[in-house]
């Protein structure tokens, strides 16, 4: 029998959300998503052990403040694996630009030039990365620019329509509309329990696809941030869904029947919007859950990435 995430690859591009060397040579997926949480994680592995001893080995080498060079070396780690993981998969990796930089237009372009050089050095293209941001308004207007020059992002912690929209103007590559995050919020607000039908973040991830498709927008939509195989299964047909490893196995474990249930073939209409930044700041204000979760997720993004950069201070201090 075929795994449903064999008949997931049938329809839907299959990323994985990890830093796993190991778990993405075993699942073989396209594209691979990363984040200041997943690349903390694995630089606290083997795999991980001799890039860390020569990120720090090139910092104590470097001249000027010690607060630029650990900088650099974080920077460093992060494109050592995302270099790693460009290895072993034949699409696309996303490194994320500092989350201290979300509400920084100026400061998130120039540290994605500097990604982008980081892995030219190492022999890879700027086609086979994406520049991942914040889904800010200053986020999306640095995202604007990059596209502008031919440098593809990622825009993440997206939790609402307007930030889908906004994007959309500004011709971004792809979006990472988070699902299981919009869940936690609602189930923490109301005391409710959802199916996979009723769950609000694929039904705002279902909103969000069908608005592109019926308006024409080629902005590709990725799903993002699961808890659970059911709701991957209620969005089989998005363009793309980056998924852990551990649902990935679950996936690949269920020889059970999967139904394709988004198709640009079946959309309802949806008139296309335009947004100025006041428009966009006031319908993100009046969505309480997606204030919140994107401004939890910088925080959280930004305390992991300062983790990681205490630990090179640490090092480069030894």
């Amino acid at each position: 029998m075929t795994s449903k995430l064999e008949q997931l690859r049938s329809m839907t591009t299959v990323v994985a959300d990890t830093g796993d060397i190991e778990a993405v040579a075993r699942l073989k997926p396209v594209d691979c998503t990363t984040n200041p949480t997943i690349v903390l994680k694995a630089l606290g592995t083997d795999a991980f052990a001799d890039a860390f001893k020569e990120a720090i080995a090139w910092g104590k080498a470097k001249g000027g403040s010690s607060e630029a060079v650990t900088a650099a070396v974080a920077d460093r780690l992060a494109i050592s694996v995302g270099a790693a993981l460009a290895g072993l998969v034949p699409g696309r990796v996303s490194t994320e630009v500092d989350a201290d930089l979300s509400f920084d237009t100026k400061g998130s372009i120039a540290k994605a030039h500097e990604i982008i050089a980081g892995y030219k050095e190492r022999g890879i293209e700027r086609d086979r990365i994406l520049i991942k941001l914040a889904s800010t308004w200053e986020g999306i207007r640095a995202a604007e620019v990059l596209q502008k020059e031919g440098i593809d992002c990622n825009l993440t912690l997206l939790f609402s329509k307007a930030q889908a929209i906004a994007c959309a103007e500004a011709n971004v590559f792809l979006i990472s509309p988070f699902v299981g995050r919009i869940l936690d919020w609602y189930k923490k607000s109301t005391g409710e329990n959802y199916t996979s039908e009723t769950d609000p973040g694929v039904l705002s991830v279902r909103a969000i696809y069908n608005y592109y498709k019926v308006n024409g927008i080629k902005t590709i939509v990725m799903g993002a941030s699961f808890r659970n195989a059911g709701e991957i299964e209620a969005l089989a047909g998005c363009d793309r869904l980056t998924i852990s490893p551990a649902l990935l196995d679950e996936l690949d474990k269920d020889t059970g029947p999967l139904a394709q249930v988004l198709s640009a073939d079946k959309v309802t209409a949806d008139p296309l919007v335009t947004l100025d930044e006041k428009a966009f700041r006031w319908a993100l204000n009046e969505d309480a859950m997606a204030t919140e979760k994107l401004a939890e997720g910088i925080r959280a993004f930004a305390k992991d990435l300062g983790t990681l950069r205490s630990q090179v201070a640490k090092a480069l201090a030894a």
